[in-house]
């Protein structure tokens, strides 16, 4: 045996290199199924609960997606955010629950059915309601299973086995209950008022059930005679010019509005030799006439007229418009179209576009129908459910619909011929111009894509302005004229329907407490917005909006449970009798109702020959709204309230205000504390995702090709705050941002193979490279709470990949190296790296399990195996506590600045082959911040030296050890073997 080392010997075998079963190829597509069915056999979800009960609770309630169809990439992203919220609170040591629920009535299932119906030629209204019901139940049923699989294919833990259901008894019976609430304090109201109606649904619409598309409509000029004006007696024989972009509503005008202040003018136009484009061919009839116009208008008028000059005979303020009338163009048809209009002074009236008059018709504007109340002229429900005027109309009686652009066409400036409105119009000879050119915004049904239109109907209402101290009295009385021919108004007194109390005479108003508007103001002044901006938003929308349309005309949903006395046509408030019905409701759902004894539900105080039994349902966000007391106080206690709610921007017209709405209105509060929005997900290039435009990138594809823990990153990464893209680009970055990740953990689990107690290192005896990369990661760690807690996810899962791959990867796994593979294996340097790595691999694999659920936990069994442990269980990790008066991050962070600069000087060595390696370079630098030989081990060169000029790069003239491949001066030769290597090997 000699001392000599063999200079040929292959030295591979004597170094200590990473060893992992760990695969480097992930396969998330093939393991995260096994990895759920894992979850669900040890019970991962319950265990929790178990183990964290007690705790400060953190409650995120979801809101509800509807049960109908497969999951979109807008699904995706919003559970996968609820999920991280979900398990980073539980990684901090909180019991946050989770309670997944669907919105299961409705509109959106309905019209489903009613495709079916459609497809199969059966008439919907031939179908008994129960049996209807009983599909759109089945219906409901079915995609909630299907949606389910899917959300927890994307790894979302929660109470899959009991989730709320709006269609579940239980919950039905509270939706019920807490109409009920409104009703006995005064809150609601039945009343005739324009409201966002779908001829095609046949049913009145939510703001948040309608979206706005641009649209080319037409628009007309139409001539009142003017038959009396007793402040302006010129002015009669004259004709006032209204301007509409819906021709349909001239036939219920019934006043024209003007601007008080607006300065008018009596004008009558001429016109050239030739006519204009803009002419009509009977303009002749036009010149002979004398107009009345708004002199800001003017101009604008003439361009749609086409006169060419004007002579002018009289200007005024609007003021002196009071108490004229003029007569509808359809006047000679008697009846209704013989009465005059007046004119009526109007605040909303502008010079801002058309001729400064507004022709009102009160069915259908809600400016028409308040000022026209407060003149005394009542809707007349002419326009039917289905968008056609009633049978009995006396002109255009059972034609339209009126959405039909066919039917209000004008003839010109489009594609289509003359419809029957500006048809008679015209040779009535108050048709002044007409053309099918105006392009403009109007609002659609988001579920048929059909144009919507305001419809003054019998609703019922909760006011937004009713003081609520104390119960307010209906007030009002009168609907207005003929409503015979459509079923949706088929009430026996229609003229005791109460009509809402902020169009009452304010001395009709009773209690004196905070109205409802104003309790949900200040609990939005009092909620946490994430961001801020929600705050503006939502307050901009319930500072302004209208009263709360509640009911609407359908068969899905839950009943507004009330019954209504004929004669005063109040609604009966009697506790014993709401209890009944709320019994019925708890033992056999909202069908109960439609299949109810109702003299038994009234008891013998009531007969049922003297009440309505209302058929109408409730508005599905009313349902929605009413989810926080069905999940989160019956459930946790009446009282407690959501620590967040978390949705896509769109909600703050949704889900977010109509559960503030019902809180406030029945609990006096916000049901959150906290609400946080997120964007929309547009594909690559930042447009919308279509189905015609070919761009949607299905959730389930991606999952099924890269797997759900790609799509968890991606969500994270993004600043979900605004609209985000997804593609193949944006997946590609997300995949390798997500291989480096799993290599950092592959190289841990591979560094601390065998690794135990026996080899820690205190903190105070690990060299300075240890404690200062100790010191980084209690900083990430104070960084990933602060994002946590602000909810900002891509701030975390930034801090995380940065400090794998720049921290870790990049530096100190790259100087540590030499170390873990040559070191003795009880070299304190050594351990000390290892003790590190552990304590590194116990902070990263919790920091990152909220966003990569699989992964996180594949990497916790694989390294701690077991058959019922989970790194799901795990809470925040405990960092080493740092010696305080030692500086750490300023002196390390100027020795990384050196540390790059001798990097990019070796840099034109390498490529100019001068070194192979950074090991094969000796570098001077102008400063030793730490001894030289250990700048050389973390520069990873042959030699450091300190000269007084720049950094300068040299090759090495020392030999290489055949082990550890350093150049070194106790090497004699290539290949023999250093100082430290011949002691390992020895």
């Amino acid at each position: 045996m000699t001392d000599t080392p063999d200079t040929t010997r292959d030295w591979r075998d004597t170094v200590f290199l990473p060893k992992t079963d760990f695969p480097m190829k992930a396969g998330l597509a093939a393991k995260e199924p096994a990895i759920l069915d894992r979850w669900a056999r040890i019970g991962l979800y319950e265990r929790l609960r178990a183990e964290r009960a007690g705790r400060e609770r953190f409650l995120l309630h979801d809101g509800p997606p509807y049960a109908n169809g497969d999951i979109h990439m807008g699904h995706a992203m919003n559970k996968v955010l609820k999920d991280i919220v979900v398990r980073t609170q539980s990684l901090m040591g909180k019991d946050a629950p989770y309670i997944p629920g669907w919105d299961c009535h409705g509109l959106p299932i309905e019209w489903k059915i009613e495709e079916a119906y459609r497809a199969k030629k059966r008439n919907k209204d031939e179908v008994p309601p129960a049996e209807f019901r009983a599909e759109c139940r089945a219906y409901a049923a079915k995609w909630v299973d299907v949606q389910k699989g899917q959300f927890q294919r994307l790894g979302i833990m929660g109470d899959w086995d009991d989730p709320y259901l709006t269609m579940k008894f239980d919950a039905e019976a509270t939706i019920a209950e807490e109409l009920l609430k409104f009703a006995m304090s005064g809150q609601l109201y039945r009343g005739a008022k324009p409201v966002m109606w779908s001829p095609v649904e046949k049913t009145a619409l939510a703001e948040a059930e309608v979206e706005y598309e641009d649209v080319v409509s037409t628009q007309i000029d139409v001539a009142f005679e003017i038959v009396d004006a007793p402040n302006s007696p010129w002015l009669v024989g004259a004709y006032a010019v209204i301007w509409t972009t819906t021709p349909w509503t001239i036939p219920v005008n019934q006043a024209l509005a003007y601007g008080p202040d607006v300065e008018y003018v009596l004008l009558t136009p001429s016109y050239g030799r030739e006519l204009t484009d803009a002419s009509f061919e009977n303009s002749d009839a036009v010149s002979d006439k004398k107009l009345l116009i708004a002199r800001e208008l003017i101009p604008a008028t003439q361009r749609r007229l086409g006169f060419t000059a004007i002579s002018e005979h009289w200007s005024g303020k609007g003021s002196d418009l009071a108490g004229a009338t003029a007569r509808h163009p359809m006047h000679a048809r008697g009846g209704f179209f013989a009465k005059p209009r007046p004119l009526l002074p109007g605040d909303f009236v502008t010079t801002d576009a058309g001729t400064g008059l507004v022709h009102m018709a009160p069915d259908h504007g809600e400016d028409d129908f308040e000022l026209c109340k407060a003149h005394g002229i009542e809707p007349v429900f002419a326009v039917q459910g289905d968008g056609r005027y009633r049978d009995d109309w006396a002109w255009l009686g059972g034609e339209g619909s009126v959405i039909n652009p066919k039917f209000v066409a004008a003839g010109r400036g489009g594609k289509l011929e003359e419809g029957p409105i500006c048809r008679d119009l015209r040779e009535a000879g108050a048709l002044l111009a007409a053309s099918d050119d105006f392009a403009h915004s109007y609002p659609h049904s988001w579920r048929s894509k059909a144009k919507v239109i305001f419809r003054a109907t019998p609703q019922w209402f909760i006011p937004m302005d009713r003081p609520s101290s104390k119960p307010s009295p209906l007030q009002g009385r009168g609907l207005g004229e003929g409503v015979s021919g459509d079923p949706l108004l088929d009430v026996t007194n229609l003229s005791a329907l109460p009509l809402s109390p902020t169009l009452s005479p304010e001395g009709e108003r009773e209690g004196n407490g905070a109205t409802l508007r104003e309790i949900a103001m200040d609990a939005i002044a009092h909620t946490r917005f994430v961001p801020e901006k929600g705050r503006n938003r939502i307050g901009a929308m319930v500072s302004g909006r209208p009263d709360w349309v509640i009911s609407r005309q359908r068969a899905w949903g839950v009943p507004i449970a009330l019954y209504v006395n004929r004669a005063t046509g109040d609604y009966l408030r009697d506790p014993a009798v709401n209890e009944r019905i709320l019994a019925a409701f708890r033992e056999g759902g909202a069908d109960a109702w439609y299949a109810a004894d109702h003299q038994a539900l009234l008891g013998s105080d009531y007969d049922l020959a003297d009440y309505e039994v209302v058929t109408d349902i409730l508005d599905v966000w009313f349902d929605s709204g009413c989810t926080h007391v069905f999940t989160i106080e019956k459930r946790f206690g009446e009282g407690t309230r959501a620590d967040l709610y978390l949705e896509g921007s769109d909600q703050h017209r949704g889900w977010f205000q109509s559960s503030l709405l019902e809180s406030s209105g029945t609990r006096g509060q916000a049901p959150y504390k906290a609400v946080l929005t997120h964007g929309f997900a547009l594909d690559g290039n930042g447009r919308k995702m279509s189905k015609s435009l070919g761009n949607v990138v299905d959730p389930l594809k991606v999952i099924g090709e890269s797997g759900a823990d790609i799509l968890r990153l991606w969500v994270a990464q993004t600043d979900y705050f605004e609209d985000v893209r997804i593609g193949k680009e944006v997946l590609a970055g997300t995949g390798d941002t997500y291989r480096k990740l799993r290599n950092t953990f592959r190289y841990m689990l591979g560094a601390l193979d065998g690794f135990s107690d026996d080899e820690r290192v205190p903190v105070a005896e690990m060299p300075g490279l240890e404690r200062y990369v100790l010191h980084l990661l209690g900083q990430l760690d104070t960084e990933l709470r602060s994002a946590a807690e602000a909810f900002e996810f891509n701030r975390y899962a930034r801090a995380l990949t940065d400090f794998a791959n720049e921290d870790l990867s990049a530096f100190f796994f790259d100087i540590r190296k030499d170390s873990l593979y040559c070191d003795a294996e009880g070299d304190v340097r050594r351990r000390a790296y290892r003790t590190v790595l552990d304590v590194l691999f116990h902070a990263l694999v919790r920091y990152a399990a909220p966003i990569l659920a699989f992964t996180a936990e594949e990497v916790w069994q694989a390294r701690f195996p077991s058959e019922d442990g989970s790194v799901h269980l795990l809470e925040w990790p405990e960092l080493p506590q740092l010696p305080a008066d030692q500086p750490l991050g300023t002196e390390w962070a100027d020795v990384r600045r050196l540390r790059q600069q001798v990097t990019e000087a070796i840099e034109p060595l390498r490529r100019a082959k001068t070194v192979r390696s950074s090991l094969e370079a000796e570098v001077t630098v102008p400063t030793l911040p730490l001894p030289a030989d250990e700048l050389a081990e973390l520069f990873i060169v042959a030699k450091v030296t300190q000269s007084d000029g720049e950094i300068a790069v040299t090759r090495t003239g020392e030999a290489k050890c055949g082990r550890c491949w350093r150049h070194l001066p106790d090497v004699a030769t290539d290949g023999d073997l250093c100082g430290r290597c011949a002691k390992v090997v020895a």
